[in-house]
Formats: structure tokens, sequence, C-alpha cells
């Protein structure tokens, strides 16, 4: 039962990413104009996919808990270290909300003023969206999920240094896990509205949170392997084993079948309904992204349905870390797709004076407008074309490396203050001997 310590070679390594991610950020801030939208929008997709990936760790362990579920122990220190990612989170939202009040960005429309003041629709969703509730909500509830992460995690880890099995901490651990599981269930509803449907803020679908809910939990999953894989090469997690990596695989092919069934119902309901302010959302994306639009589907979804269909598939290393790397990629291209269009809607209407939006025609008729600019038939693209938005560019994948070298580090750094292997926990020889 080897400890963890995060080795010079591996600080390097994540500090690199880290400096490769500051350095496109500042290339982002210093290229981008006076409004920065390009900048805002890449750090905004990436503190809110690496804060859910650290969310959807914590509801995962608690269900695990209070379902009696023991197959994933000998690991679970793994997703225990990705929770305590939300405490920065926190900060990383903090920001975003700094930039709300000092008027540094426009990621959001109904934060402009001479906007609110036109749109009659903006007006009458300002109850909800607007900076006091998006302050409130973001810190109050972030802040209570990172203070459930840190008492589930003391208490796993206080079984650890009992000499026999206490009944007691462990009946605690499951009261605390059943506590949060309405509460983070509520509770990321409101936080995915706020954080990412609102940037599209003539809007809605009662399908979204749970589909940002289903991509998070997809990356979780494929992070999940990769990193085991990672250090199974270092000689730690001993005691993972192929049928756990199975188990993992049956994962990440179920839930990247049910992000599917959420994709096609939000897509064919709005487009059957046919009413303008939804299926707007979709008409856009189509027309104006269609690389994006079309190629996540595949990603996502055709590319892990046939690689992990087959039942060995799930068993063989390559295979699984390919898969892993896919969908890891095609979820962070999916927050991109549901952020940048928005963003770049808001910014032609406050960059361009366009504050005259006195109903939802007046939205319709500015996206019609850009949807016209596109052309039918695709070949008047490039004149809509804009790096960064309708495609990532080097400087986003690199700002997604600096966000990823960062979640690792602070992952890497909590691994090395428990034991990996979770020696009190009463289901280890289960996890141990688990078998499929």
């Amino acid at each position: 039962m080897k400890q963890f310590e995060i080795s010079s070679k591996q600080k390097s390594v994540l500090f690199g990413f880290m400096g490769v991610g500051l350095l496109c950020l500042i290339i982002t801030f210093f290229i981008d104009d006076a409004y920065r939208p390009r900048f805002w929008s890449n750090f905004l997709i990436n503190s809110v996919f690496f804060t859910g990936i650290s969310f959807i760790a914590l509801f995962i362990l608690c269900a695990k808990f209070i379902a009696y579920s023991g197959w994933q122990t000998v690991f679970k220190r793994l997703w225990e270290a990705y929770t305590q990612f939300l405490i920065v989170g926190l900060i990383l939202m903090a920001i975003i909300i700094v930039g709300l009040f000092g008027g540094f960005h426009h990621l959001y429309h109904w934060n402009d003023a001479a906007s609110l003041a036109s749109d009659t629709l903006l007006q009458g969703k300002s109850g909800f969206l607007n900076a006091g509730v998006y302050t409130v909500l973001t810190l109050g509830i972030v802040g209570v999920w990172y203070f459930f992460a840190r008492k589930i995690r003391a208490l796993s880890i206080s079984e650890d240094g009992q000499t026999t099995f206490s009944r007691i901490t462990h009946q605690k651990l499951k009261k605390w896990s059943a506590g949060f599981l309405p509460i983070g269930g509520f509770t990321s509803a409101a936080l995915v509205w706020l954080w990412i449907m609102s940037v599209d803020a003539h809007w809605y679908s009662t399908l979204y949170a749970w589909y940002v809910t289903a991509s998070w939990l997809v990356s979780m999953l494929a992070l999940t392997v990769l990193l085991l894989h990672y250090f199974k090469t270092l000689g730690y997690f001993e005691y993972v084993t192929v049928d756990h990596f199975h188990d993992l695989g049956k994962y990440i092919f179920g839930f990247s079948i049910f992000w599917t069934y959420l994709w096609f119902s939000q897509f064919m309901l709005i487009w059957y309904g046919n009413v303008g302010e939804e299926t707007i959302y979709f008409k856009t994306r189509q027309d104006l992204y269609p690389a994006l639009f079309y190629g996540i589907l595949i990603i996502n979804f055709v590319l892990p349905f046939f690689i992990l269909l087959r039942n060995d598939t799930k068993r063989k290393t390559g295979t699984m870390v390919a898969a892993s790397v896919i969908v890891f990629i095609g979820h962070w291209l999916d927050f991109f797709l549901m952020i940048k269009p928005g963003v770049l809607h808001t910014y032609h209407e406050v960059a361009g004076g366009g504050h005259g939006h006195a109903s939802m025609n007046a939205d319709q008729s500015m996206t019609a407008k850009l949807i016209s600019d596109a052309g039918a038939h695709g070949a008047e693209h490039a004149s809509t074309f804009q790096m960064g938005f309708t495609i990532p560019g080097f400087l986003e994948f690199g700002t997604f490396l600096g966000f990823l070298g960062l979640f690792l580090y602070f992952v890497f750094i909590q691994l090395g203050k428990a034991n990996l292997v979770p020696k009190g926990d009463p289901y280890l020889g289960e996890s141990m001997n688990h078998h499929v």
C-alpha cells in the first residue's frame, strides 16, 4: 500500500501546463478587443467544466455510499480528491462575479444595463437573472458543496485510523451523503441555469440541467479512467483491476447514451414545437457552427458507442484510454458550443450598440441576420468565421490545458494527504475481490 507523493517531475509538467494556460490567457486578453469576449468566455468555459467535474464526483460518491456500493472502494480516494477542487472552483467563479460588478466582461446579456432597460423579456427574468442572485447562489451553493466535500472526506479518512471497523463512523458517512444528494441535485440545476443557460438569456430548456450534468459525469468518468491507468503505470492503485476498468467502461458507454438521449430530446421537442424563442438556440448552432454541432454528436455518441459496444473492448487498456480521451475532449467541446454562441451574440449587441430589444422578435431578427450572413450553402461562412468562437483555436486548447494542469495538480496534492487504499472502509475486501 504505497503512499502517493507528487514528484518533482510531475510538478514540473503540471506547472508547465499551467504556464501554457496562463500564457494563452494573457495573449487572449491582449489580442481581444475592449470587451474581451474571447478571454472571458474561455475563462468561464473551463471554470464551469472543471468545477462541475468536482461536483459530480462528490454526487456520485454520495450515491455510492447510500446505495451500499463497494466495487469503487479501491479507487474512491481519487474521487474524494476531485471533490476538494470545489474550493478552487469557488475562487474561479468569484472572479467571474467580480467581473459582473466591475463591468469587466459582458458574458451575460442580462447584466448590460442598456439592454435590460429596453428588453421586456430580460426585465421579466430580472428577478432571477441579476448580479446579486448570481453572486449569492454561486458563493452560497458552491460553499455548501465544499462543506459537504470536506466533511465526507474527513469521515472517510478517519476510518483509516481506527483499529476496528466503526459502525458509527460509517453511519455518519451515509447520513452526510444522504443529506447532500437532494441538496446537490436541486442546487446544481440553479447554478447550471445561471452559469450556462443564462448566457442565452432569451432561451430556456427544462432538460438543460440534466443535459449539462450528464456531460459533467461522462467527463469525470473518462478522466478517472485516464488517471487510474497513469497511476497504475507508476505502481499505485495496485488493487484496481481490469474488472474495475470494465465497470468504468460500462458507465462511460451507458451515460454517453444517456447524454445522447437528452441531446435528442431537447432538439426533437424544440424542433417539433417550432416555437421561435426555443428553436433559435438550435437554429443558430446548426447554421453558424455546423462543424461543432454535428461533430460533437459524433465524438460524444457515435465513437464511444461503437468503440465500447463490445464487451471485451472495455477490458483493453488501449481502447479504454482512447475512448476516454475522445469523450473527455468531446464534452469540453460541448461546453464550448453551449457558451460561445451566446457570448458572441451578447458581444454583437453590446459592442454594436444594439440595445433596442423591445421584444423577442427583435432578438430573433438579430440572430436571423447572423444566420443570413452565413449563407444558405455555407460558402459565405468564412465571412462570419471568428477564431475562438466558430471553432476553438490554439489559445482555447492552451487555456484548457492550463486549467487541466491546475485541476490535476490540486488532485495530486490531495492524494498525497491520505492513504490511497482506504483500509478502514468496510467494503474494501469486496472491492479488492471484484469480478464481472
